[in-house]
């Protein structure tokens, strides 16, 4: 499976660097999004630009990430750009549960954004 990570202190970015996010891809996938959140990644940013077809393995991967960064951090899904890709999200109503930013630099905003809030609100639940 070929990716790039991009490490920052609010967030990283997992670029996915293959066509199909299909069955073969789908488990190494999940294998390394649960790396990441066992290695405390607060908020993951995964960018599919490169993503030209998802089969139901890979949706499962994907709502696996959705999962783990549930009630931890954000998990964004960005540079869906490719119609099998957008129109299996819709079919699917994935885009009523996932967090969908158009771009790599909207996500980041969108998690600096989010982070000013928890601080303005004062969430102070951290252990």
């Amino acid at each position: 499976m070929k990716y790039s990570l991009d490490k920052q202190d609010k967030y990283t970015i997992f670029v996915l660097n293959e066509p199909n996010l299909n069955s073969i891809i789908a488990p190494n996938l999940k294998s390394e999004f649960v790396f990441l959140r066992n290695e405390g990644v607060k908020n993951l940013i995964l960018n599919m630009s490169e993503v030209q077809y998802v089969d139901s393995s890979g949706l499962s991967a994907i709502l696996t990430a959705n999962r783990l960064w549930k009630d931890y951090g954000q998990f964004i899904l960005t540079g869906i750009n490719h119609p099998a890709v957008k129109k299996l999200i819709e079919i699917s109503r994935l885009e009523t549960i996932l967090s969908l930013i158009p771009t790599t630099q909207e996500s980041i905003d969108y998690i600096f954004m989010e982070e000013i809030q928890k601080e303005l609100k004062g969430e102070g639940e951290e252990e």
